[in-house]
């Protein structure tokens, strides 16, 4: 069992004041330059920024907001938010102004941070006009107050501010695959128990390198990367922008480092465009080159380095992880929720099992209900939803354990298979249920698939909607290639159905020519599929598809 005393705040005060001068953010700036801050530097300027935010007066436990991709300013204004005695609200970076809007007004933020934005003008009518507003020095132009002119202006906080274990720390609000974002409750406490156990079972050191470039308004994120960094002390790298990410990575140099399916996928489909797979199965056959040719690949994607590769947020495909394998890549998959700050289930070096997301991180219980649904309890569970006691009873039961939505098994060593979200699962008109993720990472293993989304509710059996990868979508209208990719799904649909129950054979699979994308909320910010909107997106067309009775269908 993990037993800390140490809070968030406690810990940038003992980097600040043991070892100060080590560099700990590098921040990109642009032409190739970054901007370095040492532990002490950061701590400064979080100081000054909490003595400006103390002076606004605001009521104790105070909400301010956070909107920025990944930035050095980003840590140190959720740093200054702690300090000052109020609490942090992260808000996605992608997010269209209503969404925005709604999560100002239901965690009634007092005042904002606004940093590095793509797109400004879509979010910016969601702010009010009356909301105070701070700057980061990466900000699209505005007429806000700016983080530099506040930090020569004020003096820093002295001392150390201490805040209680039990007191809510941060909002997070979920990314919402359906409905509203809700607000999930935080406390110090919550973060760091999940940032001691991560750092207990991978063994982080302060000699660790990570880049940060998911979304740090994803608990995903947050934890294993903002906290890890903090309950370790070791240095942190941001990316710039898509177009130098290659670059970033190769300054990182990161030991450890985690990414989401699609991302790892996108990697994948990168590395055999340049090397086809039969070319690179020769090659990893023959003993002297196959080592060079497995290291020349990771040095490529920047992750020649890496010691741990971590996978999350949604399921990876066996042939993905079995990809990586290959190339010497143990690509370990976890599992958490924004509800219990990620810290749940991971698989472990050396007993990780493919199609596991692996054993219960210390201090989790685990059971699996009468129903299947995965149930977790730890130090780590949320203190509940903001404003919404209902759904909290609703989420947790009565001795204390989350209830996921997810269902799953167990094998003999404890490490947990998730077989499917209990909301996403539908019935065919043969009233038989079908778990549409088994059927989607059968058909993820294919490399010409980017995303998959399996529907077909009320219907006599289930069919795949099926988005390309971005490498093959413009050959499309070159109808050899598109005869052959045909006759590739016909194949991919054949062997899947001769693997699976007759209930959940695939009457066909349709090809889809729109981007799924964040900007159109087909994707959550954490590149999940948000299913409702995918199957409304195509609903006018199911019926005719079914009635067309082809393997393949194209959109």
């Amino acid at each position: 069992m993990i037993t800390t005393n140490k809070l968030p705040l406690d810990l940038i005060y003992h980097w600040e004041s043991t070892i100060g001068d080590s560099l700990y953010l590098t921040q990109p700036i642009g032409n190739g330059q970054v901007d370095e801050f040492t532990w002490r530097r950061a701590a400064d300027e979080a100081r000054r920024m909490a003595a400006y935010l103390k002076s606004m007066d605001l009521p104790a436990g105070s909400s301010i907001g956070l909107i920025s991709k990944n930035c050095a300013h980003w840590v140190m204004a959720d740093w200054a938010i702690w300090m000052s005695g109020y609490v942090s609200v992260p808000i996605y970076p992608t997010l269209n102004a209503t969404t925005v809007a709604y999560i100002l007004e239901h965690s009634e933020c007092k005042a904002l941070f606004v940093g590095k934005l793509d797109d400004w003008d879509m979010m910016k009518p969601g702010v009010p006009e009356t909301m105070h507003c701070i700057s980061f020095p990466s900000s699209p132009p505005t007429d806000f107050v700016t983080w530099n002119d506040i930090i020569r202006d004020t003096a820093p906080l002295e001392g150390e501010v201490k805040r209680e274990a039990g007191e809510l720390a941060t909002l997070v609000y979920t990314s919402g695959s359906t409905g509203q974002p809700k607000g999930v409750m935080l406390s110090f406490a919550n973060l760091a128990f999940a940032a001691e156990g991560a750092t207990q079972t991978l063994g982080l050191s302060p000699n660790e390198r990570m880049l940060s470039y998911l979304p740090l308004a994803h608990v995903f994120e947050r934890a294993f990367v903002e906290f890890g960094s903090l309950y370790n002390g070791f240095q942190l790298f941001f990316a710039e922008s898509l177009d130098t990410f290659v670059a970033d990575v190769q300054r990182a140099q990161p030991t450890l480092f985690l990414s989401v399916p699609r991302l790892w996928v996108k990697f994948q489909h990168g590395v055999l465009q340049k090397m086809p797979q039969k070319k690179l199965n020769v090659l990893l056959k023959i003993p002297i080159v196959s080592g060079v040719i497995k290291k020349k690949i990771l040095n490529g994607l920047g992750l020649g380095k890496v010691k741990l590769a971590g996978s999350g947020s949604a399921p990876l495909s066996n042939d993905v992880l079995s990809w990586y394998r290959s190339l010497g890549l143990e690509l370990l998959e976890g599992y958490g929720m924004s509800e219990n700050v990620a810290y749940s289930h991971m698989n472990k070096r050396g007993r990780s099992r493919i199609g596991y997301v692996g054993e219960a991180l210390p201090g989790v219980e685990v059971r699996i209900s009468d129903n299947g649904e995965v149930l977790i309890k730890s130090p780590a569970t949320m203190m509940g939803y903001f404003k919404d006691e209902e759904r909290t009873r609703e989420t947790m039961s009565e001795d204390g354990f989350l209830k996921t939505g997810d269902k799953g098994e167990l094998d003999e060593m404890g490490r947990l298979k998730l077989t499917g979200r209990t909301k996403e699962m539908f019935k065919t008109s043969k009233g038989k249920y079908i778990a549409p993720a088994a059927l989607e990472n059968r058909l993820m293993a294919n490399q010409s698939i980017e995303m998959v989304c399996v529907s077909g509710a009320n219907q006599t059996n289930p069919f795949a909607l099926v988005l390309l990868n971005e490498n093959l979508r413009p050959q499309m209208a070159d109808p050899v290639v598109r005869k052959t990719v045909e006759a590739e799904l016909n194949a991919l649909r054949d062997e899947v159905n001769r693997a699976v129950d007759p209930h959940e054979k695939l009457a066909f699979i349709a090809v889809v020519t729109d981007e799924w994308s964040i900007e159109n909320s087909f994707l959550t910010p954490t590149l999940k599929l948000k299913r409702n909107v995918v199957e409304a997106a195509y609903e006018s067309e199911v019926e005719g598809w079914y009635a067309e009775r082809k393997s393949v269908v194209w959109h």
